[in-house]
């Protein structure tokens, strides 16, 4: 499977986020409402953290991400 394929045959909810951050970080994000990194900027990693499916390697990606944007986590 290409990396385009992985995409186009991706279950989970449509969000911003990169496929390195995981299927089910990116299924769990969407279900709690966060598909944009925008909306990131509103919680903490903690809380994010407290969603199952988010752990320790999904937040140091999406900080990275938000970094990229000029963009950071609340608090």
């Amino acid at each position: 499977m290409t990396h385009d394929d992985e995409m186009t045959h991706d279950d989970t909810a449509p969000t911003e986020y990169p496929p390195r951050l995981g299927k089910v970080a990116r299924r769990e994000l969407a279900v709690h409402g966060y598909t944009r990194y925008d909306q990131l900027t509103a919680v903490t990693p903690a809380q994010l953290l407290a969603i199952h499916g988010v752990g320790p390697k999904a937040i140091r990606i999406l900080t990275e991400e938000l970094a990229e944007r000029n963009l950071t986590f609340a608090g």
